[in-house]
């Protein structure tokens, strides 16, 4: 759950805030623009591939490749047909949106002077990234067609559990095994702040194994928080460029929206959700690849040119109901503002720190409501700071 916000309010609802709560100058406004109009642009161009290469490689090349594959190559253990096959659609998607990443990654960023990354450190984590993907999403494969072949036609429903119980996993162990892959992450130090937060999340039931400091500042010049992981491995992950550009007061109020999250049960919340929608996702997945083969009984026979058309399906599923997930979040991102509020007593820290968050992250202040609707996670700023005015 981050803090991040995606936009920023106008001057006028904040006009009665201190320097520090104001957003931009006319010129920080105009580049901010510029930056988010450019990064939809790229938003949109990706989801447009994706789903372009995705479809072509279902209807048209899958079966073809399965053959060559087999005849070719003769890989007649379908195993390592399917992993064959898995890899070479992958890379060649990788391939395909290569240009598109370093520019939207690397380029755009250092056009608006928000990375820190030298093109090497760049190439390496993406590289790392494209790995590490690479090894989960063959695993995942190999399991799905396991499930697939074994459960016959209810697959749907043990592959929705499968899934459930790895997002369960991979909440507890992230932060843990996959974060620091990426990013320097240390226990945060400060004594004196320390026991400043440790009073906010006293009587909240709120069991961290602690506040780690994150460093983003080695990627990017942007800010962002976190409440990450499950169980023993929970946390709450904050940046070191929030950390160092923040004050005390501001960063009690980033925590108290975080330890909202927890108080309201929000990351269980997501996982039941995220466990309805597998449900949903894979039943339109049966469906659909029955119609497409033309059997019912397709679950037992499953061929393995029928991938690109599983990852089609599902990828235009969840690509259509990113508005009620991007609703929901918002709905629980106001929960954890108005609890922030509540908890801290601090509607000036509130509305400066989340003006600072639109400054430092150029966060547009008046994004299309389609964009927000289609795209948009958190709610607009000048919302999140009306919500102060009536707190």
């Amino acid at each position: 759950m981050t803090l991040n916000p995606e936009n920023a309010p106008s001057q006028t609802a904040v006009g009665e805030a201190d320097n520090e709560a104001e957003l931009m100058t006319p010129d920080q406004l105009a580049e901010t623009k510029r930056y988010n109009h450019e990064d939809l642009i790229c938003d949109l161009i990706d989801k447009a591939v994706d789903i372009v290469f995705l479809a072509i490689v279902a209807f048209l090349v899958a079966r073809p490749l399965d053959h060559w594959l087999q005849d070719r190559w003769e890989l007649t253990n379908l195993w390592v047909r399917l992993a064959a096959m898995y890899l070479l659609v992958t890379t060649l998607h990788y391939l395909i949106s290569f240009p598109l990443s370093i520019y939207s990654g690397h380029l755009l960023e250092h056009k608006f002077g928000m990375s820190n990354q030298t093109l090497v450190q760049w190439f390496w984590r993406y590289g790392k990234g494209v790995l590490l993907t690479l090894v989960f999403g063959l695993l995942m494969t190999e399991g799905l067609y396991l499930v697939i072949w074994l459960t016959g036609s209810y697959w749907w429903l043990t592959a929705a559990g499968t899934f459930f119980l790895v997002s369960v996993v991979l909440g507890q162990f992230a932060p843990v095994l996959i974060l620091p892959l990426f990013y320097k992450v240390e226990r945060f130090d400060n004594a004196q702040l320390g026991e400043r937060l440790a009073r906010l999340a006293a009587g909240t039931g709120l069991s961290i194994e602690g506040v780690y400091r994150m460093g983003l500042s080695e990627e990017t010049v942007k800010a962002n928080a976190m409440l990450a992981g499950m169980g023993s491995t929970r946390r709450v992950i904050m940046g070191d460029t929030l950390l160092d550009k923040f004050t005390d007061e501001e960063i009690e109020v980033v925590f108290a929206h975080e330890i909202g999250h927890h108080v309201h049960r929000h990351i269980r919340s997501l996982l039941l959700m995220g466990a309805g929608l597998s449900i949903c996702g894979f039943f339109v997945c049966h469906l659909s690849i029955g119609i497409w083969l033309g059997n019912r009984d397709w679950p037992s026979e499953l061929p393995v040119y029928a991938l690109p058309m599983l990852t089609f399906v599902t990828t235009l599923f969840f690509l259509l109901l990113s508005p009620l997930q991007n609703a929901v979040s918002r709905h629980f991102e106001r929960q954890s503002d108005f609890y922030a509020l509540q908890r801290t007593g601090n509607s000036a820290a509130y509305r400066s720190a989340f003006a600072k968050l639109a400054r430092i992250n150029k966060d547009d202040p008046e994004p299309h409501p389609l964009e927000v609707f289609w795209f948009h996670s958190h709610p607009p700023i000048s919302e999140r700071l009306a919500m102060a005015d009536r707190a």
